[in-house]
């Protein structure tokens, strides 16, 4: 598949743009204290609402300006791109591994295994993801540990409904049976014949996770329902920009332009994904 994807790659400009704008964003969220021209914390009320370079009343080193508090909007746009990519990264990973084991034993098994975990899933959709989020870190408080929890163990539904119906299929095909013919348990059919078939569409609906995930975390930050009001966030960045839209517009620009910018960037990735994955969709 990797083959295939460079393939696609290749061909296709607006998933090089993409990629390109993932590299660049995964490089700042690694080495944002090494290359972010100040302490996103600072505070400096001397230097509050300082518009970015090219107007009028720029201060010097402060690229995209200050915000209400005088603290470099740029610094605090690097650091809130780690947190952004942690959320996204370890909430799909917790997602996914839940969901794939959920799915690989209610297709495997069938019966009453499938019964329990997919009326289960039937309730986790009746509860839109974002709201039980609300409620969960409402009652829990802000922290990251637990948003990650949260919109991990929400999150779980897709990987397992997609797995299942993978499964589905694959457990009636021959080397299944082989394997079953020369005793193989269920756990070992299911580890050595059955994951390693569903990592494509596992990777493929993994990669839009992400950018739902930093959506989500995004919009809890927004409400204060993140993490800690210390720690810089594209979502509360946001938040304290609302207010000055009209006077310091580049507050919530800015953060606003990085949610967006990053997120398409993972869709378009996820979609060029999906058609390589999906022989009817991509010519190989």
């Amino acid at each position: 598949m990797l083959t295939t994807t460079l393939r696609a790659l290749r061909r296709n400009h607006a998933a090089k743009a993409a990629v390109g704008v993932i590299a660049l964003v995964v490089f700042v969220g690694l080495f944002a204290p090494l290359i972010a021209p100040h302490d996103p914390n600072l505070q400096n009320l001397g230097l509050k609402l300082r518009p970015p370079f090219w107007m009028d009343g720029s201060e010097p080193g402060y690229l995209l300006g200050t915000d209400k508090l005088g603290r470099d909007v740029l610094s605090r746009i690097m650091y809130g791109t780690r947190v952004s990519l942690l959320v996204g990264l370890a909430a799909t990973l917790l997602s996914g591994v839940v969901g794939a084991a959920v799915g690989v034993v209610a297709g495997y098994y069938r019966g009453w295994r499938e019964q329990v975990f997919m009326r289960l899933a039937d309730v986790q959709l009746a509860f839109p993801s974002i709201l039980l989020a609300l409620a969960i870190i409402a009652v829990l408080g802000p922290s990251l540990l637990f948003l990650i929890l949260v919109l991990g163990l929400t999150g779980w539904v897709s990987y397992a409904r997609v797995v299942r119906a993978e499964v589905l299929s694959l457990r009636e095909r021959e080397f299944v049976t082989a394997a079953r013919a020369i005793g193989d348990s269920g756990p070992q059919i299911m580890v050595r014949h059955l994951v390693p078939n569903i990592v494509a569409p596992l990777a493929t609906i993994g990669t839009l996770q992400v950018a739902a995930m930093i959506v989500a975390e995004a919009s809890l930050s927004y409400l204060g329902l993140g993490v800690p009001p210390s720690v810089p966030t594209w979502g509360s960045m946001l938040a304290d920009g609302q207010l000055y839209l009209r006077s310091a517009w580049w507050i919530a620009v800015f953060s606003g332009a990085a949610i967006m910018m990053t997120t398409l960037a993972i869709n378009v990735t996820g979609d060029l994904l999906r058609d390589v994955a999906d022989p009817k969709a991509y010519n190989r």
